[in-house]
């Protein structure tokens, strides 16, 4: 409890930047008009946008919003706000099943673009994974970075996991096979996949992934499999716009948002769970183990908007 306690002001603090450019703007407004007129919703609709959230995004929040002023028949701005928190929470619940893989042997396959602080994320899960009394085992798949594997191992060291890795430049599909060959012979609850962020072009990337992918499914059948893209909270619109993407060529089920301490983008949690229909399954906000917890929609969005 101590430890989710940390987590949740360790967020409250990594969101200030967009509290201040999005929330103190959003209080301004709601008390700055006494009646909600046209006028109202689109300055509200301009400072969504503004927060990263997205124009399809932003005009779903105000439209669900629209109809609980309407049902609730509330006419002043002020009384306005507690609606709009509770229709961005509504946005963003994942619900109880995305974490099926935590009830199951499963393989967890992390992608997405280099520098998005993916390799860092495989290892900070396997150290909460292994916190919860799974049996963890890692697979150093990107094997094309210079230094991913060794970065992995170390993460596999302070997680106390074994780790199945090849030499720099070696055929990452080679690797999770043996992986997935030593995770079924030593009885793995979870196997975490790291794998290349950068090929020589998306199609040979594309192409990797979906070898991968498909050894996981001829080996190992009765594994749960999950996708899990990570992307980096910073860069706002452009996380979205690595989502799609890889949404396109892999079958992506949840998401893992890093580096959202300090960001003034941390509005893009909303838009790239509610543009894509993925739910964001984690967070990251520092460096540590502990620094990368399940999302929790109601928690996230108090921290924003700083409610208890």
């Amino acid at each position: 409890m101590e430890e989710k306690k940390g987590f949740f002001n360790k967020l409250k603090s990594g969101l200030t930047k967009t509290r201040d450019s999005f929330v103190s703007g959003m209080d301004s407004l709601f008390h700055g008009y006494s009646e909600l007129d046209e006028d109202f919703y689109e300055e509200l609709e301009e400072l969504l946008v503004m927060g990263d959230i997205g124009i399809d995004t932003t005009m779903r929040i105000i439209d669900g919003l629209k109809e609980k002023v309407k049902e609730n028949k509330i006419k002043e701005a002020s009384a306005c706000k507690e609606l709009l928190i509770e229709t961005i929470k509504n946005q963003m619940q994942v619900h109880e099943d995305a974490y099926e893989f935590l009830n199951r042997k499963s393989v967890l396959l992390l992608i997405g673009v280099n520098g998005v602080g993916k390799t860092t994320s495989v290892g900070k899960l396997a150290g909460q994974l292994k916190k919860n009394g799974k049996k963890v085992m890692l697979a150093a798949a990107d094997t094309f970075r210079a230094g991913a594997i060794e970065q992995l191992k170390e993460w596999a060291g302070r997680a106390g996991v074994d780790i199945i890795a090849g030499q720099e430049g070696s055929d990452p599909a080679a690797i999770v096979y043996d992986a997935v060959a030593a995770a079924k012979a030593r009885n793995v609850d979870v196997l975490l996949c790291d794998t290349a962020g950068r090929l020589h072009n998306k199609k040979n990337l594309m192409a990797e992934l979906h070898k991968i992918h498909t050894i996981i499914e001829k080996e190992y059948p009765e594994a749960y499999l999950e996708t899990l893209i990570v992307v980096d909270g910073t860069t706002g619109q452009n996380a979205l716009a690595q989502a799609k993407q890889f949404s396109e060529v892999a079958d992506v089920s949840g998401i893992v948002l890093t580096k959202l301490d300090g960001t003034a983008k941390g509005g893009i949690a909303i838009a790239i769970q509610s543009e894509l229909n993925i739910p964001v399954k984690y967070i990251g906000i520092g460096e540590q183990i502990g620094d990368l917890q399940r999302f929790d929609a109601e928690e996230f969005v108090n921290a924003l908007f700083e409610t208890e």
